[in-house]
């Protein structure tokens, strides 16, 4: 018998590597196995003994790889190469009719091409590749930067640990590339997990979609290894700009490279074809591997794409197609009420546990009690609960009167605070006027604490519950007075156990206050929760009256002046200013060191004559000074424009740190491309006059 030789050794691990890799790929993202389970498992057990004698030959895209290692403390943030949007949804016929119609207006076209497919109920994860393999993976996160999960990633079947660089060449794709794409936990998996929950006495998980989500961000890797996720990517970047001319071409492209792309998609043409598979796809979804919560169509011409552009939130080039809202019957047990932020005491139904479009219902909203009245509804009564948009639960009718019902009224007094409640005349809401109610101010500060307003990282509801029922916290102003050594030593009762805050965590509170004493004049204004004024509203107000005072003394008429601004919000935000507890809570923030005004812009920076003035700029990538809303706000105030999308009318694109597709669409239009710190220049450069 021949000895073996390093070399045979080396051979023999070069082979299982490509056996194993050939197994996953059939197994995991083609359906189609060749092998039972037993003989995969031997594979990997011999190339795993192999390895473990012979370290130099592990390779990172070997697939004894993907088992995740020792549990991480924390999980770092980093940027998307280009802003993940959300998708604007289409419930019903004509809003899918008003989809079609807006984007051929805007593109001038008598009928667009289209891609559909299933959007399924997952999590988003990029990845980013560096010479054929994952070199970063991150969650969605806020959209502009996500959390670093490369270690649960690249223990995904369907991730790819390697792709030959000649593959990625004759396909047309760069070696370093990103995509975009749908965590999933198929049904069959979930149901073993749940299983296995059961047997070990443990509680079962409420749907895969929460434990996709759960599992992809465990600190300990090797837990993701262990559970069943598929990826499905529908979006292929390099540099943050597309590689191919259509979105069809994107998926075909990563269907060639080994990825899991979902089969259920077409190119379709004009809206009639949008109906049909909508009505064929959301017919089947039961018999579905995996959950989905509708359909997505994007235009297919991505260069049309980037023409259309995108709203704040959404781009104007794509639509959910959203379900039919899910119903069932269940029983009302009881009425109650809950006091919001703004005073008003809402009703809401509380149920026998029911299961509709894919989650158990227990609570329901009834708005108010004019809608009690409209549908006859007493507790006892039998009713109809739909999930509209397969999201929030309601009681849209009685199905049948109980036996034992009897009739709901609304509180004379607030049943937090018992101070008498009212309901103003011409008004449905019933709302507790006493501004320093307990259930008021809770959810006061965590709208003041939301990462739209203050961003106050870590004050969550039970810590608020915590400050406040301990007496703590009085007002939004008594934040600022809290200690480290306070915070530290709150506790959280669960039903086993007692936590502790701890220092690290009240030390994170502690930093998130004192940022957040310098954050811009329309996070402030929304914070502080003045009825009807949302996050659009306050930062016109703040571009128009750059400091509270000024905001505080406009009358309604100089209000109503602001763009978007009408008599409804203008009286509210008077009514707010008036209020003596109000203007001393200001007075109070002023004095704990927030700042109440934005930097007032030099006198030779005004929006007449600026160097600004009258310019479109876009913003790319992130910037160091400050963020994107923040330079926007200050471009708008000295009288320039900002843009979603850049074109031949955009004058400056602005580049901060791993800027998108916008910036190489600036450069293929020869546009002007500037950084933060020119763009600081600008903002402060008057031009001659005359």
């Amino acid at each position: 018998m021949s000895e073996i030789t390093p070399e045979d050794v080396r051979q023999r691990a070069y082979r299982l590597r490509a056996e194993l890799r050939r197994h996953e790929h059939l197994y995991y993202v083609l359906d189609r196995p060749e092998i039972s389970d037993a003989e995969f498992d031997a594979l990997m057990i011999e190339l795993r003994g192999i390895e473990a004698d012979h370290p130099e030959l592990v390779t990172p895209d070997s697939p004894t790889q993907r088992v995740g290692g020792a549990p991480r403390e924390d999980l770092e943030k980093a940027p998307h190469s280009s802003v993940m949007l959300s998708l604007d949804n289409a419930f019903d016929d004509d809003e899918l009719r008003d989809f079609d119609r807006r984007a051929r207006e805007l593109a001038d076209v008598e009928a667009l091409d289209y891609v559909g497919e299933l959007k399924l109920d997952g999590v988003s994860l990029v990845v980013r590749y560096a010479g054929g393999a994952p070199s970063l993976a991150l969650t969605r996160g806020d959209g502009e930067q996500g959390e670093v999960i490369t270690p649960n990633a690249r223990t995904l079947r369907t991730v790819p640990l390697s792709i030959a660089l000649q593959t990625l060449d004759a396909a047309g794709v760069p070696p370093d590339f990103e995509v975009r794409g749908e965590v999933v936990m198929p049904r069959a998996a979930f149901e073993r997990l749940n299983a296995q929950q059961l047997a070990e006495d443990k509680p079962a998980y409420a749907n895969p979609r929460n434990v996709a989500a759960g599992t992809l961000r465990m600190l300990d890797a090797s837990v993701t290894a262990s559970r069943r996720l598929d990826f499905y990517p529908y979006l292929l970047l390099a540099g943050g700009a597309a590689v191919f001319d259509s979105h069809w071409a994107s998926l075909e492209a990563l269907h060639g490279l080994g990825f899991k792309i979902n089969p259920h998609r077409a190119r379709l043409h004009g809206v009639d074809e949008l109906f049909a598979f909508r009505d064929e796809w959301l017919g089947k979804r039961e018999g579905l591997p995996y959950d989905i919560d509708g359909l997505v169509f994007k235009v297919d011409d991505l260069a049309l794409q980037e023409r259309l552009g995108a709203t704040a939130r959404a781009p104007r080039w794509a639509i959910a197609c959203k379900p039919a809202a899910q119903q069932a019957e269940t029983v009302v047990r009881n009425i109650e009420v809950q006091v919001g932020r703004t005073g008003a005491v809402t009703p809401r139904a509380v149920l026998e546990p029911v299961f509709v479009g894919g989650v158990t219902v227990s609570h329901a909203t009834l708005h108010n009690a004019q809608e009690i009245e409209r549908l006859g509804l007493q507790i006892g009564d039998r009713v109809v609960v739909v999930r509209s948009g397969d999201v929030i639960p309601k009681v849209v009718r009685v199905a049948a009167e109980g036996a034992e019902r009897r009739p709901f009224r609304m509180p004379a007094s607030c049943p937090v605070c018992d101070e008498p409640v009212e309901r103003p005349e011409g008004e449905a809401v019933t709302r507790c006027n006493n501004v320093s109610c307990s259930a008021r101010l809770k959810e006061s500060i965590l709208h003041f604490a939301h990462r739209s307003a203050m961003d106050i990282d870590g004050l969550g509801a039970w810590l608020v519950d915590a400050v406040v029922d301990g007496g703590l916290v009085k007002d939004l102003a008594d934040l600022y007075t809290l200690t480290e050594a306070q915070l530290a030593d709150l506790t959280k009762d669960t039903k086993v156990s007692k936590t502790r805050l701890g220092e690290k965590s009240a030390a994170r509170v502690m930093d998130a206050l004192e940022r957040s004493k310098t954050v811009p004049l329309r996070r402030l204004v929304y914070g502080l929760g003045i009825r009807h004024v949302g996050e659009r509203t306050a930062e016109l107000l703040a571009a128009r009256y750059p400091s509270v005072e000024g905001l505080a003394q406009a009358t309604v008429e100089q209000l109503e002046e602001v763009d978007e601004v009408g008599p409804r919000i203008a009286e509210s935000i008077r009514t707010f200013f008036e209020s003596g507890r109000n203007r001393e809570l200001i007075e109070r923030l002023r004095r704990h060191g927030l700042r109440l005004e934005d930097e007032p812009a030099p006198p030779d920076a005004q929006p007449a004559d600026s160097a600004v003035a009258g310019k479109t700029f876009v913003l790319t990538g992130t910037l160091q000074e400050m963020t994107r809303g923040e330079a926007a706000a200050r471009i708008k105030a000295a009288g320039g424009k900002v843009s979603s999308s850049v074109s031949g009318k955009t004058d400056y694109v602005v580049a901060g740190e791993s800027p998108g597709s916008k910036l190489q669409k600036a450069l293929q239009l020869e546009v002007e491309v500037i950084d933060e710190n020119e763009l600081l220049e600008l903002l402060t450069v008057r031009t001659p006059e005359g």
